[in-house]
């Protein structure tokens, strides 16, 4: 960490009305930003997925639990895999006692991963998460929405993740995607964001930023090697 300017409370006063100023324009830009979000065109959803849930088989519709919309976070959990990943936990320890709030503005939020329910189901109570998380292992749910690949696809070193051809070596990525269903029952595919689109869903991070040392991830191995599941540390 640089040493800092240390200054009367009136000099940093000064400061922070100029910092305030960018702020406000970043504060203004970002809801051009959401205007322009919500008038992206959407896509119908033609495929007929149907998820495992605790309660038994449940077709897409069926998660939008009585809502118009439904915000999905695509959670990185392989069907081989013992636990969630740790990043993804990091995520979803920020949406944990939004559902009732969400649902207060027609909204439906969930989490999807491929690992059977058995996994999610013991994983979500060992977090101590309220949120609902369901299985689409035996759909193509994750494949349709970029964040599973086939071996082939790792092989081939040419996949599509985050909306451009990359290489990437794992089978699962992180990703949020959001559906509309209309009065007649079609459904729409709104949204999708992934890669750093994701940070403004960690209200840990966006803590982090307002502070003297911010993330402080320049000098570790890789951004989150600090990081552990909350009951690890």
């Amino acid at each position: 960490m640089n040493e800092q300017l240390i200054v009367s409370k009136e000099e940093w006063l000064v400061a922070r009305l100029e910092l305030m100023k960018l702020e406000k324009e970043f504060t203004q830009m970002r809801d051009q930003l959401s205007r322009q979000r919500r008038e992206l065109p959407w896509v119908e959803v033609s495929s007929n997925y149907v998820f495992q849930t605790p309660e038994g088989e449940a077709a897409l519709s069926e998660l939008f639990n009585g809502k118009s919309q439904l915000a999905i976070y695509h959670f990185m959990f392989g069907p081989d895999w013992e636990e969630g990943c740790p990043s993804c936990s990091f995520w979803a320890d920020s949406y944990n006692g939004n559902s009732e709030h969400l649902q207060q503005r027609d909204i439906s939020l969930l989490a999807i991963s491929r690992a059977p329910i058995e996994k999610l189901s013991a994983y979500k109570k060992r977090m101590g998460w309220d949120f609902n998380w369901y299985s689409s292992l035996q759909n193509d749910f994750n494949f349709d929405y970029a964040v599973s690949f086939t071996q082939q696809q790792i092989d081939s070193d040419d996949l599509n993740y985050n909306f451009n051809s990359t290489k990437f070596s794992g089978e699962e990525a992180p990703g949020f995607s959001v559906f509309y269903k209309n009065e007649q029952g079609k459904i729409y595919h709104c949204y999708s964001t992934y890669a750093r689109g994701l940070d403004m869903l960690n209200a840990c991070y966006q803590i982090m930023d307002l502070t003297p040392k911010g993330r402080n991830e320049d000098e570790l191995p890789y951004s989150m090697a600090w990081l552990k599941r909350h009951d690890q540390y």
